[in-house]
């Protein structure tokens, strides 16, 4: 049989939303694996740089573009029809700024990572060493800030860091570290909800990636 060696850009993208962390999936209406759910991606054309394709595809299927990118892996053998090298990426964006496409054909969706189908092309797997990597890199990166609106309160960004982790964190011991480690500053902005007293306002000193 013979096969074309071609180059694919795939682009794992997060949010949290309803306190989960979850990922962006397509659902496949074309051959091969038709019927199945994946992560969005396409072919590269070589017109563009690879990140600019990731980026591209990024803004085509969530309409975000203040979002965190960056490369994952280099893998082959996705497509065995086609003999595909696949650029995988991950991204993280803010759910309030998504606008998913409205289309039938090849449809979007979120699903929480937890609850994940099984998808075409081996996507289990990226998707889990992509959530690794966000995992890992929580510690000592503002990482989080593609996740996070311009302004947030403390309660809202731990609760960013829980849905990834997967696990509760001490909020006395969170709020310390963050503001310790001057990802994050106070801004002059409060927010009011029902009865509780305002909420002091924080924003990323970077919305840029910053290593501790």
């Amino acid at each position: 049989m013979n096969t074309t060696s071609t180059v694919a850009t795939i682009v794992a993208i997060f949010a949290v939303a309803d306190g989960r962390l979850q990922v962006l999936l397509v659902y496949r209406t074309a051959e091969s694996e038709a019927g199945t759910w994946a992560l969005p991606g396409g072919l590269w054309d070589c017109d563009e740089s690879l990140n600019e394709s990731a980026t591209r595809k990024l803004v085509e299927e969530t309409g975000a573009s203040d979002v965190y990118l960056e490369q994952l892996f280099t893998t082959s053998g996705l497509d065995a029809s086609r003999a595909a090298v696949a650029i995988a990426y991950f991204a993280l964006v803010e759910a309030g700024t998504v606008r998913l496409r409205e289309e039938e054909a090849w449809r979007p969706a979120w699903y929480a990572v937890d609850e994940l189908p099984p998808l075409a092309f081996d996507n289990n797997r990226l998707i889990e060493q992509a959530v690794k990597r966000i995992r890992a890199k929580l510690d000592y990166t503002n990482i989080a800030f593609g996740l996070m609106p311009s302004e947030f309160t403390i309660r809202e960004l731990q609760d960013a860091y829980e849905a990834i982790l997967g696990e509760p964190l001490d909020r006395r011991n969170f709020r310390k570290r963050m503001i310790s480690t001057e990802l994050i500053e106070a801004t002059d902005n409060v927010r009011r909800e029902g009865a509780h007293r305002p909420a002091q306002l924080f924003r990323f000193t970077s919305r840029e990636p910053v290593f501790l």
